[in-house]
């Protein structure tokens, strides 16, 4: 999996001009999946996203996670992040996950980060075209890649 994480002062997702998911302030993520993904990816992103300390604590220092601050948070799904730019300038998606492997991997993520954060979280729709606001808080964007764990 991998995965954009974006501190926001406030993020919305909006399909056909609808909202289907708005936040005041939190991470906005963006989540890929490959074949190669599974349990363990989900559990350990998951981890990763809610205890990252990228939050500022009294001092102003970003020394809190979500999990600490109560923020909100929404998931979207985006193939695009497993991208392959090496050959020509038509970007290859085939290392992306086909929806019927990839949609029940994202709604396990999806549930994952809600028990982990003890609360539900907002969400695009898979396969939609989706528009998504944000306004990046710091700015702070962090990368990850489960096959990495950098």
């Amino acid at each position: 999996m991998k995965a954009v994480i974006q501190r926001v002062t406030n993020a919305s997702v909006t399909i056909n001009g609808a909202v289907k998911s708005a936040i005041d302030g939190g991470l906005l993520v963006l989540v890929g999946i490959e074949d190669a993904d599974g349990e363990e990816d989900i559990t350990w992103l998951s981890n990763k996203i809610v205890n990252l300390r990228i939050f500022n604590d009294e001092a102003g220092v970003m020394n809190k996670s979500l999990l600490e601050t109560g923020g909100k948070l929404i998931l979207v799904s985006q193939f695009t992040l497993h991208a392959s730019t090496k050959k020509g300038n038509r970007p290859s998606y085939l290392k992306a996950s086909k929806p019927d492997t990839a949609i029940p991997l994202y709604e396990k993520m999806k549930a994952r980060l809600e028990q982990d954060l003890g609360k539900t979280i907002g969400t695009g729709e898979f396969g939609a075209d989706m528009k998504v606001a944000l306004l990046n808080d710091g700015p702070v964007t962090i990368i990850i890649d489960t096959k990495n764990r950098e």
